[in-house]
């Protein structure tokens, strides 16, 4: 990625593919904190809790225990195959894209300024969210699904291809690109904050010296990037866990949506779940980034001792 590190050569082709492949490795590592995330974003949805009832989860660890002990470790993985394809796409586009979508609103200028840093982020993750975002659907259902009894269901769905096929043939096409315009804003500050920010710490940590272009210098910035997203995504983010993982006709819009939180449950609902997207956020940019750089890394290595060996054949 930017900064100036050797990794800034690679081809289109190989952050693509870099990308892709470091979302599904920070997916598999991070998931259970994603769980937990989603079920505290969505607890309360259907109505208030009444004076003295006490939450079903409280906290990281005072979500995750509860669901290995009354569903088994497995739910904490529920969607992870939707997450891996969401990866595949998603991570691919807005990660693999942003440097060559920098370079081409630059044109050319090898020190892009923030305006253009941000444009970059925005244009990527939008495009992401266009072409993953039945995936992100289907993730969201799978993770909240158990927390839905008064619907009188435990499971809605009983494999990830159920899911897209059950969610096209009730909702139509347009249930699996439900919150899509919410998704495209939440990932837009997302990428912005997240690839921004790591591309300017990264950059400064190697101008100031502070450390080389090595995973010291990729995991700090990957931390602060996680950090800084957090904050400026959990907003928009509790807002599309709920308006994805609704039942047809319970929102009008995510602005209703936004709305009945704020009423009934007051401002601290738009941050339900900040410790684990933080605890998740933080880990989660941490192995994608450290990976994304390593297998860029790797693949560059490859794709030289394959050319020097075809030389020589």
């Amino acid at each position: 990625m930017v900064g100036g590190g050797k990794s800034d050569s690679a081809p289109t082709a190989v952050k693509i593919f870099s990308a892709g492949s470091a979302g599904c490795m920070a997916d598999l590592v991070t998931f259970p904190l994603d769980t937990a995330k989603v079920r505290l974003q969505v607890q309360g949805e259907s109505k208030a809790l009444t004076k003295g009832e006490k939450p079903k989860y409280r906290g990281v660890f005072g979500t995750i225990i509860p669901i290995v002990r009354n569903e088994g470790p497995k739910n904490l993985y529920n969607g992870l195959l939707a997450g891996l394809h969401r990866q595949m796409c998603f991570s691919s586009i807005r990660i693999g894209l942003y440097d060559t979508m920098k370079q081409l609103y630059a044109n050319g200028s090898e020190n892009p300024g923030l305006g253009t840093r941000l444009l970059a982020g925005s244009t990527t993750g939008a495009m992401a969210v266009a072409f993953a975002q039945p995936t992100d659907v289907v993730k969201v259902r799978f993770q909240a699904q158990i927390h839905r009894p008064e619907h009188g269901s435990v499971k809605r769905y009983s494999s990830t291809t159920n899911a897209y096929k059950t969610i096209a043939r009730d909702e139509g096409l347009r249930g699996l690109w439900k919150g899509c315009l919410l998704n495209i804003t939440r990932n837009a500050i997302v990428n912005c904050s997240e690839l921004v920010t790591y591309d300017i710490i990264k950059e400064q940590i190697l101008k100031s010296k502070l450390m080389t272009d090595s995973m010291p210098c990729h995991f700090t910035a990957a931390f602060a990037a996680g950090f800084c997203t957090t904050i400026v995504a959990s907003p928009v983010d509790v807002v599309k866990t709920r308006f994805m993982n609704s039942i047809p006709g319970q929102y009008s819009g995510a602005v209703k949506c936004a709305l009945t939180m704020l009423l009934q449950e007051g401002p601290s609902a738009f941050y339900k779940g900040f410790m684990p997207s933080f605890l998740r956020l933080g880990s989660w940019n941490i192995v994608m980034f450290v990976s994304y750089e390593q297998i860029q890394r790797a693949v560059m290595r490859f794709q030289r001792s394959w050319e020097h060996w075809i030389r020589t054949v």
